[in-house]
């Protein structure tokens, strides 16, 4: 008799455990170039394309082209295999499910994350507003990429000269935030 109330209490432990882990909140930046790229992908679509899989390839592969070299977006269309140069070939798993109707996170988180990992590995870098933010508090790198991003040259040693330069040319670059003007 105590052995079955002992199998109860743990069955009852057991699926108390699986409810509360396995409801792990969605990371949002997980897959976020694939959902944004495919969701900006899919808007594109004439309402005679969303459900043949042929089309939707095509007109990928044409999204594709436009897309700017060298971008987060670029690299994506690239691991799916929508490039010439691609290695692989998986815009199938873009397409059949696309025109099936199955949501684009499910499509990027599971079905494109499945056959190429990499193409949830690709993130959005967050853009620093200088105005904002202590630039003494930032790396010498972040310092660098602010500069880089701008065009400015940044042939610096010491932080304390690149953070003089940001300060030099931030008003040709970065506009002023409410906090910003009230100051002025």
């Amino acid at each position: 008799m105590h052995s079955i109330t002992y199998f109860i209490y743990l069955f009852i432990a057991l699926i108390t455990f699986s409810i509360v882990y396995s409801k792990k909140p969605v990371d949002e930046t997980h897959c976020e170039v694939c959902i944004k790229t495919v969701t900006t992908f899919a808007e594109t679509l004439a309402d005679d394309e969303k459900t043949s899989p042929e089309k939707i390839e095509k007109a990928f592969k044409t999204f594709c082209k436009k897309v700017k070299v060298d971008t987060k977006e670029h690299r994506l269309c690239y691991y799916i295999g929508a490039l010439e140069t691609s290695a692989t070939y998986a815009i199938g798993d873009l397409s059949k499910p696309l025109a099936w109707g199955i949501p684009i996170e499910k499509i990027c988180r599971e079905r494109l994350a499945k056959s190429n990992p990499q193409i949830c590995d690709l993130k959005f870098e967050k853009q620093i507003d200088v105005n904002s933010v202590d630039l003494n508090k930032l790396k010498v790198k972040d310092l660098k990429k602010i500069l880089s991003d701008w065009g400015e040259t940044a042939d610096f040693i010491e932080k304390s000269e690149f953070i003089k330069r940001i300060n030099e040319v931030k008003d040709k670059y970065a506009k002023p935030t409410d906090s910003t003007k009230k100051d002025l």
